[in-house]
């Protein structure tokens, strides 16, 4: 005789099992295409380990612990999701664990059996040149980076157990070795989820971490706004620290396996670090003669935002009344990028931007921007601004030499980061030489130009105003033509850094184009 289940009874079992799924957007790469694509894959909450990797109570660097305290409380708070969704939460504090002895957590991973791996288990797992590239960043000095350290190499590690906010509940388990895999078999586990640090080490190399666990055929996602880098901005290549740790996570999407968010469990916005706020760059640009709306967002697609400059670009239409409606981004922008050629705006516009000077922000500018916003007619309903150049600048555009003779462009001989792998000496560059008098005393010129064919003819090219606290910097260069040349795109990079307060590579870096 068949018993039929009641239906209330059937819908309470399908709620369960539905609450035993974890749904996570899974987000990887193709090894040469760095754009991310992203598809959803459901786990059984019973089947999935999530590995909570060395997130001490300190570290031998002050700003790594200091940013994994800051952290920790989102770790907790995803694993009590995740815990409730029936996954087994596997603590590995490295080297600490002697501080757990006779604790059930403890003695849950001492006591699972060995069995035979697929793949010999290693303590640590080296990169692997026949599976990845390089790590894109340059950790070699340990990637610390405090200007000082209270840890002296060589002593002992300064951590002594995981982080107390990181609660060990009942039914999880503790360890930093292969105990944690022989967990894993013994459970049945099938999918991991890996959180904590650091990625470019132990995230990647320890034995119960992404490296290893791949390698033994289970389905691995690193959490990536719950893990961080050991990463030293003045080392290769020159990005912010955050930057950094997105450049190791696009590694690790691209070679080892995809990435999720916290906030697949905890909905609302991933975790992100307070100091963690990407410069933004509002790009004003286009003109009839110089193509700047094509070549400076080309530009600075392939070479700033890379780098984790935001950017966003209001594009002049050629046709009809400049009109930008992007520039209401710009009171949450870091710096404003000018390259228009006597456009009056809508008042509401313009005043923006001089709220934005006023603010003491920086502003950037290349060629026609030195008259920007001062039409030869006025225009009905319109607003316009003829002393941008010298008020924000410190300049005075007076006409230009016309074109023909070429230009010969030689830095100064002095030291700013902008001229940082700028090459000494004569260069020729195609744009004609404007001129541009009577400089305000709170410049400091970066180059020069003159007429090939007549010497007498000297113009100031490239220079900073730095009135107050303000930064602002001007180039009369931006031809098409200037953009294929690697000093002048390395010209417009470093300004671009050096105006939003990022790290400038040193000489011997080569730009992406």
């Amino acid at each position: 005789m068949r018993l039929a289940i009641p239906l209330l009874a059937l819908l309470a079992l399908t709620d369960l099992a539905r609450a035993a799924v974890l749904e996570l957007p899974l987000q990887s790469r193709a090894v040469k295409n760095s754009e991310p694509t992203e598809r959803m894959a459901q786990w059984d909450g019973a089947k999935t380990a999530v590995v909570i990797c060395d997130m001490w109570d300190t570290h031998t660097c002050p700003n790594a612990a200091a940013r994994v305290a800051e952290f920790a409380p989102r770790v907790n708070e995803f694993v009590k999701a995740a815990r409730a969704k029936g996954a087994l939460i596997i603590h590995c504090p490295s080297d600490v664990t002697k501080f757990y002895t006779d604790t059930p957590a403890r003695r849950l991973a001492q006591s699972a059996p060995v069995v035979e791996p697929k793949v010999p288990l290693e303590r640590w797992c080296k990169l692997d040149p026949a599976r990845e590239a390089a790590l894109p960043i340059d950790d070699t000095d340990d990637g610390c980076d405090c200007p000082t350290t209270i840890w002296r190499k060589g002593g002992p590690w300064p951590w002594t157990r995981q982080h107390p906010a990181i609660e060990i509940m009942d039914g999880d388990a503790l360890t930093d070795n292969a105990e944690a895999y022989y967990l894993m078999r013994a459970r049945g586990i099938e999918h991991v989820l890996i959180c904590g640090v650091h990625l470019n080490r132990c995230v990647l190399g320890r034995p119960f971490a992404i490296r290893q666990l791949v390698a033994q055929g289970l389905e691995v996602a690193l959490v990536r706004d719950l893990t961080d880098s050991l990463y030293n901005p003045a080392r290769s290549p020159w990005v912010n620290h955050f930057a950094g740790t997105e450049l190791m996570i696009a590694h690790v999407e691209k070679y080892w396996c995809p990435t999720t968010t916290s906030a697949a469990l905890l909905g609302g916005e991933p975790f992100r670090f307070a100091a963690d706020r990407p410069p933004r760059v509002v790009f004003l640009v286009g003109d009839d003669e110089y193509k700047t709306g094509e070549t400076v967002p080309a530009w600075a697609r392939a070479e700033l935002e890379p780098r984790g400059v935001r950017c966003t670009f209001a594009i002049d239409p050629a046709e009809g009344a400049a009109d930008f409606p992007e520039l209401a981004e710009l009171e949450k922008a870091d710096a404003l990028f000018v390259s228009l050629r006597r456009r009056g705006l809508p008042a509401e516009q313009l005043a923006a931007i001089r709220k934005f000077v006023e603010a003491g922000k920086p502003v950037l500018g290349i060629r026609t921007a030195s008259h920007a916003f001062a039409p030869k007619k006025a225009e009905p309903g319109r607003a316009s601004w003829p002393e941008f150049d010298r008020e924000v600048f410190g300049g005075r555009y007076d006409g230009h030499y016309g074109k023909g003779p070429a230009t010969l462009a030689r830095r100064e001989e002095i030291s700013h980061p902008i001229l940082v792998g700028y090459p000494k000496g004569d260069l020729h560059v195609s744009s004609h030489l404007y001129k541009c008098r009577d400089l305000a005393p709170t410049t400091t010129v970066l180059v020069n130009g003159r007429l090939e064919t007549d010497p007498r003819a000297r113009e100031p090219l490239a220079w900073v105003n730095n009135p107050g606290k303000r930064r602002a910097f001007y180039t009369s260069l931006g031809s098409p033509e200037d953009f294929a040349r690697p000093a002048f795109r390395r010209l417009l990079f470093n300004a671009v850094l050096w105006a939003v307060g990022q790290p400038i590579p040193p000489g011997e870096f080569v730009l992406a184009r």
